[in-house]
């Protein structure tokens, strides 16, 4: 795909696994699940283009903020390489009101680039696959509704697979 891309004078184009979540209204009526909404609208104008889109799901906070979260997942396909889809992540995140003040806080955006399909990616900045993604079902569970076959490059395991594991349950020795 990128040879014929680069021949016909074209960049070529990457697919993103986004996790996008929210849990702090900017309104009455601008509440999480509709920012996320809002999110999947704006993920799908240009240099984006929003490919599959999963349900929202209502899950509980994981750290410190008491607000449930409105989670959900986007497969976009763009020609921005991942450093630079980082960049406009975060400037979309900031057009949203996200202000990077304490971690795991309240947050009224959170988009994550959680696989790429260029494989990997580790840098100062940006580590794809996602760091966490792996051991959160409210990642998991958007993304396998959109994106069951996709692999991890670290495990090899396909997200359907990753999701099953982290349903399993786990023995517990009293």
């Amino acid at each position: 795909m990128e040879r014929n891309a680069r021949e016909s004078g074209k960049q070529p184009l990457h697919l993103y696994a986004i996790g996008i979540g929210s849990n702090r209204p900017l309104s009455r009526h601008l509440t999480p699940r509709a920012i996320v909404h809002a999110a999947m609208a704006a993920l799908d104008l240009p240099p984006f283009s929003v490919v599959a889109r999963a349900p929202v799901i209502v899950t509980a906070p994981v750290g410190p903020s008491m607000r449930r979260y409105a989670n959900s997942a986007a497969i976009v396909a763009s020609p921005l390489a991942p450093e630079d889809m980082l960049g406009r992540l975060q400037e979309l995140e900031a057009r949203f009101g996200r202000r990077r003040y304490r971690r795991w806080g309240a947050r009224t955006l959170d988009l994550d680039m959680l696989l790429w399909s260029g494989g990997a990616v580790n840098c100062r900045r940006l580590t794809i696959p996602h760091k966490l993604f792996r051991t959160r079902g409210f990642v998991l569970r958007p993304l396998a509704a959109i994106a069951p076959r996709w692999r991890d490059p670290a495990t090899g395991f396909s997200v359907a697979q990753l999701a099953a594991r982290l349903r399993k349950t786990k023995a517990v020795r009293i």
